[in-house]
């Protein structure tokens, strides 16, 4: 199992970098969250993770040339959980299926966030690992 390209370079900045830069940089990840498409909102395929403290949802879309889409709902007064998102869109934007699902589950956990944000918003992120990867999964056997 190995991390993509993109989203191992994000990894990389994080786990060098000192703990206030963490934050700040896991701030601007929540900033640069991608707004939904325009309609996108009202999807019923939005699942919500329920293990973030604060509300998230993510719907995963593959297109025919295999290339995955991630799209993540949630409101700008939950930054740590959007930040995370944020990650995730950026690192693996343009990624395949394959490459996804060979992320390693726990892979946030050398962003080295464990001393920046609660325990319970690092069970968040797997969470949203867990139901990414099943998400693609249910698609491929639909297709």
């Amino acid at each position: 199992m190995q991390v993509p390209p993109k989203l191992d370079q994000i990894v990389r900045l994080f786990g060098d970098a000192p703990q206030e830069v963490k934050l700040q940089a896991l701030l601007d990840y929540s900033r640069r969250l991608p707004p939904l498409p325009p309609g996108m909102a009202d999807s019923d395929r939005f699942e919500r993770v329920v293990e973030c403290q604060s509300p998230l949802f993510l719907q995963v879309d593959l297109d025919p040339n295999g290339t995955v889409h991630l799209y993540f709902d949630a409101p700008a007064e939950a930054p740590t959980t959007r930040g995370f998102a944020g990650i995730l869109a950026e690192g693996l934007a343009g990624a395949g299926a394959q490459e996804i699902l060979d992320l390693p589950d726990d892979f946030y956990v050398d962003l080295g966030l464990e001393d920046v944000v609660s325990p319970l918003r690092m069970r968040g992120m797997g969470a949203i690992v867990f139901r990414m990867k099943r998400q693609l999964r249910d698609l491929i056997a639909a297709s």
